[in-house]
C-alpha cells in the first residue's frame, strides 16, 4: 500500500526537494559488479569495480566527530549509524522511505537514512538524534517534544524530532501549515500529530529567543 504524500517546499538552498533526494538516492550502487579483491577507497571518479563482498574505505563525519569506516557499498547509512558505530537513536521501521523513523540531517537537510548509502554520505555533515544534546541536556526540539507529550509508543519520536529540527534550521518561525509539510514524510502510529506540532512550535519560539 502505498502513500500519497503532500508537496514539500523546495529545502532552502539546496534546489532539490527531499522527495528529488530520495528517488534518486540509489544510484551510487550503479556499475558495481562481483569481483575478488580487498577494501578500496571510495572516490566519486574511481571507477575499478567492487566485489559484492568487498570493504570500502570511507569517512563519515557524524555529529562533529570523523568516524573511519570499512563499508560494503549496499550498506545503507541506517545500518551503519546503528550496527557499526552504535547510534541507535535512528530507528529503522519501514525500511523502503515510507515510515520516517530513521530521519537524519545531512548538511542540515532531513534525510531517510534507510534511502542512504553510507558511501554516499562521504563528505557530508551528519547529525543524528544524539547530535541534538548539549552535553547531558536535551536540544531545544527534544525538550519542547517533552514538554508537549509530543509522543506515545516513542519510536517514531526519533525521526520526527529531526524531521522538526531540520524544518527548524531552514526557517525558526514555521506557519502550522509549514510544520504540517515540514513532518509530512514522518509518520506517528499513534496519531500524536497535534502535539507534534505543538512542539514544533515551541521549539521555534526557543531558538528565536525562548519566547512562548
Amino acid at each position: 500500500m502505498t502513500r500519497e504524500r503532500s508537496k514539500k517546499p523546495p529545502e532552502k538552498g539546496t534546489g532539490v526537494s527531499r522527495r528529488d533526494f530520495l528517488s534518486t538516492s540509489a544510484v551510487g550502487t550503479l556499475g558495481l559488479v562481483a569481483t575478488g579483491g580487498a577494501a578500496v577507497a571510495a572516490k566519486s571518479d574511481d571507477t575499478r569495480e567492487v566485489g559484492a563482498g568487498d570493504r570500502i574505505a570511507v569517512r563519515l563525519r557524524i555529529n562533529g566527530r570523523e568516524h573511519p569506516l570499512l563499508v560494503e557499498a549496499r550498506w545503507s547509512l541506517a545500518h551503519v549509524l546503528r550496527e557499526e558505530i552504535g547510534l541507535t537513536g535512528t530507528k529503522l521501521g519501514c525500511g523502503r522511505g515510507e515510515c520516517g523513523s530513521c530521519t537524519v540531517l545531512i548538511d542540515d537537510v532531513p534525510r531517510y537514512a534507510c534511502m542512504t548509502l553510507a558511501v554516499e554520505a562521504e563528505g557530508t555533515e551528519i547529525t543524528t538524534l544524539e547530535g541534538l544534546l548539549v552535553g547531558e541536556e536535551l536540544g531545544d526540539v527534544q525538550q519542547a517534544f517533552a514538554e508537549h507529550d509530543a509522543f506515545q509508543c516513542g519510536y517514531c519520536t526519533p525521526g520526527q524530532v529531526m524531521a522538526v529540527e531540520g524544518l527548524l534550521r531552514a526557517n525558526a518561525d514555521p506557519s502550522l501549515e509549514e510544520i504540517q509539510l515540514g513532518v509530512s514524510g514522518n509518520l506517528c502510529r499513534c496519531g500524536a500529530y497535534p502535539n507534534i506540532f505543538k512542539a514544533a512550535k515551541r521549539a521555534g519560539a526557543i531558538k528565536r529567543g525562548g519566547e512562548s
